[in-house]
């Protein structure tokens, strides 16, 4: 299962038997698929995000919360497939499924072989035309997403302009760590030499009352002498 020659396909399993979640991995990884199963149930959202998966396989009955609360967790920061694993194959469920944003629906017990090629053809649906899915970063809670230049924090949205995204994007990226003045205008002008530096210090506190509207308040820290950085305080 090849991604447009891109490398293999990244495939979450979010299922509570261990047994069969070892299984699927198994037969998923003999097709070429890098496979993650989830371990923590209570961290679903937090695997996800650091594994960013082109396909997700969830079971309905999971310890803590469902399969349907993790599949609209995922549906607020991304549209990558999710397909459905469940005994509970009545039609209610299927329809609850489908309108929770599931792809596809297989019921259980199912044959490793049709699961496989189920998989396949939603990846094929998801990614022949419009490439890998859209990709995330997260830190301490606040998801930024790569593709629609977003940041999502405690289920509020916040769109952000070219600028403010360029200069969060570059701050996960040394998330901890103070980015420079001088690398954030590179970032952002590509010649800084012609930006007035007031620019980037303008720039930077219209990006924190932004944040601090969606409940970050104090969620980048300014490095005297050095630049800026998110991490440290009541973050960190």
């Amino acid at each position: 299962m090849e991604s447009d020659g891109k490398g293999m396909y990244k495939i979450l399993i979010i299922e509570d038997d261990s047994t069969i979640a070892d299984a699927v991995r198994r037969h998923l990884e003999k097709w070429g698929s890098e496979v993650e199963c989830v371990t923590d149930f209570t961290e679903v959202l937090e695997h996800f995000v650091r594994f960013s998966p082109q396909l997700v396989l969830v079971d309905i009955g999971l310890p803590f919360y469902n399969g349907y609360y993790w599949c609209a967790q995922i549906r607020k920061i991304s549209q990558v497939p999710v397909i459905f694993l469940s005994s509970a194959s009545d039609n209610m469920n299927v329809v609850m499924a489908m309108n929770m944003g599931g792809d596809d629906f297989i019921a259980k017990p199912f044959d490793l072989d049709v699961l496989s090629a189920k998989v396949q053809a939603v990846l094929r649906r998801a990614y022949a035309y419009h490439g890998q899915a859209a990709s995330v970063m997260e830190y301490k809670g606040a998801v930024l997403n790569l593709s629609d230049m977003t940041l999502m924090y405690a289920g509020r949205q916040l769109e952000l302009s070219k600028n403010e995204f360029r200069i969060l994007q570059l701050l996960y990226e040394h998330a901890g760590q103070p980015v420079s003045r001088e690398h954030m205008m590179k970032r952002l002008w590509d010649n800084e030499y012609f930006v007035d530096d007031n620019t980037l210090t303008v720039n930077i506190n219209r990006l924190r009352r932004n944040l601090k509207e969606i409940g970050l308040e104090d969620f980048i820290h300014t490095k005297k002498g050095v630049g800026y950085q998110i991490g440290g305080g009541q973050y960190e």
